[in-house]
């Protein structure tokens, strides 16, 4: 028996979300659509709104900032990046964040509402196509931090408004081809990669640190998710800022986090360092402030 089927006993789960099935379907029949509305501003677009819902808000605003609390900013900056993360149209803030935080609370075991264990389809997209959704005791015991501010609150409602407007604006002022690239396609190669995570990085890969689970680090999954890939880094410690922790672990979220510090706008930063004396890689905060 699947454990998503456990994840919580204040998680309802269906047998299929037939909405997110059919919004699915016409994404991918979408994104091949755009391949023949090629145009360099829409391509351009594309990339653009990829690194800004992949790396500004799903990397450093939703996975880093808010649901491991790895850094610090100002709360108009905390915004802005939640809000980059619903233009990724993987639901509200506070329903990822409380999903992800069960990931890490029985992370391959009984609970985990997506290991690869219960297959890699599952966790793929399986658990998506079964529309696990959280009650509200779920999302007050994972997530009281955010279930107390009113923007969290009505974003996590409301987290398709932004997408809405993106996607009129693109039509209206770039037309069909705009459209396909800067929504449907980017959106499509959006959702894999995020979930290539929750599959491939638990199924191939290296292994730094015993973990006891199934982690892995990937390149190719961590240059697809501006440096999510280095995903064994994480596991072994989830609230450092910086995944990639050698020098040819690219880890392009990790120097967004960076450029905000050197700009005043980040702070508290927790970073994993390697302690020659003790030969271990340990937790520090604002190592670098530190040092100056």
């Amino acid at each position: 028996m699947k454990s998503g089927n456990h994840t919580e006993d204040t998680t309802t789960k269906r047998a299929m979300n037939w909405g997110t099935v059919i919004f699915l379907s016409i994404a991918h029949l979408a994104a091949v659509a755009a391949l023949f509305f090629w145009s360099w501003p829409a391509v351009i677009t594309a990339i653009v709104l990829y690194w800004v819902g992949g790396s500004l808000g799903i990397g450093m605003g939703w996975h880093r900032l808010l649901t491991h609390r790895g850094y610090k900013v100002p709360k108009l900056v905390e915004y802005f990046l939640v809000t980059c993360g619903t233009v990724s149209l993987e639901g509200g803030p506070i329903q990822w964040v409380v999903t992800h935080r069960i990931h890490h609370a029985h992370t391959d075991r009984e609970g985990d509402p997506h290991t690869p264990r219960d297959g890699g389809w599952w966790a793929h997209i399986g658990w998506i196509l079964s529309g696990i959704n959280h009650t509200e005791a779920t999302l007050a015991r994972y997530a009281p931090d955010l279930i107390k501010d009113r923007y969290y609150r009505w974003l996590n409602k409301f987290y398709w408004v932004p997408q809405l407007l993106l996607s009129l604006t693109l039509l209206v002022f770039g037309g069909w081809a705009m459209l396909l690239w800067g929504v449907f396609l980017r959106l499509t190669l959006a959702f894999h990669s995020t979930w290539l995570v929750n599959s491939a990085t638990h199924l191939w890969g290296r292994t730094r640190f015993q973990t006891g689970d199934d982690s892995r680090n990937s390149w190719w999954v961590a240059l697809l998710t501006f440096g999510e890939g280095w995903h064994n880094n994480h596991h072994a410690h989830p609230t450092s800022a910086r995944h990639g922790l050698r020098w040819y672990e690219i880890d392009l979220n990790w120097l967004g986090i960076r450029f905000l510090q050197l700009v005043g706008l980040a702070h508290s930063i927790k970073l994993v360092r390697f302690n020659r004396a003790a030969s271990d890689w340990q937790l520090v905060r604002d190592p670098i402030r530190s040092e100056r």
